[in-house]
C-alpha cells in the first residue's frame, strides 16, 4: 500500500512517464487483490469466532475446565496463553482491520483505474482524457 501510494504521487508528479504508469498499474492491481483476500480472509475469521463464540480461539488449551463459551474462559496451566479477553480482544482487532483493508482495496483499485486510464487500457480510456484525471 505504501509503494502504491509512492508511485501515485510520483505518476501526479510526471504525468508524462509511460514506466510509472506501468508501475502503477501492476503494484495497485497487486494491491488491490492481496487487500481483498485479506479482507475475505478477516471476515471469514470474524464469521467463525462469532458463530463458534471464541471456541476456536481456544482450541490451543486441553483443559476439560473451559467452558463452551470463551468469554467465560480462565487462564489454567494446561493454556500457553491468557485466555480471558481473547474472544473480546480479536473481535476489538479484526473489525478495524477489515475495514482498513476494504478501504485500502477500493483505493488501489482506484489507482488502477486511473493508471488504465493512463495507459488507454479498459472501456474507461476512451471516456476519460487525461487532462480530466
Amino acid at each position: 500500500s505504501i509503494a502504491v501510494g509512492i508511485v501515485a504521487i510520483l505518476v501526479s508528479h510526471n504525468l508524462s512517464r509511460a514506466a510509472l504508469h506501468w508501475t502503477l498499474l501492476s503494484t495497485s492491481l497487486l494491491n488491490c487483490l492481496l487487500s481483498t483476500a485479506c479482507t475475505a480472509g478477516l471476515a471469514l475469521a470474524i464469521a467463525l469466532t462469532m458463530h463458534s463464540r471464541g471456541t476456536r480461539l481456544v482450541t490451543g488449551c486441553n483443559s476439560s475446565a473451559l467452558p463452551a463459551d470463551a468469554r467465560a474462559a480462565i487462564a489454567t496451566n494446561d493454556c500457553p496463553f491468557n485466555t480471558t479477553r481473547i474472544y473480546d480482544t480479536a473481535l476489538a482487532l479484526w473489525f478495524p482491520s477489515v475495514l482498513l483493508a476494504a478501504a485500502e482495496a477500493v483505493l488501489s483499485g482506484r489507482c488502477c483505474l486511473v493508471a488504465m486510464i493512463f495507459r488507454g487500457i479498459g472501456p474507461c480510456a476512451r471516456g476519460y482524457g487525461k487532462e480530466q484525471v
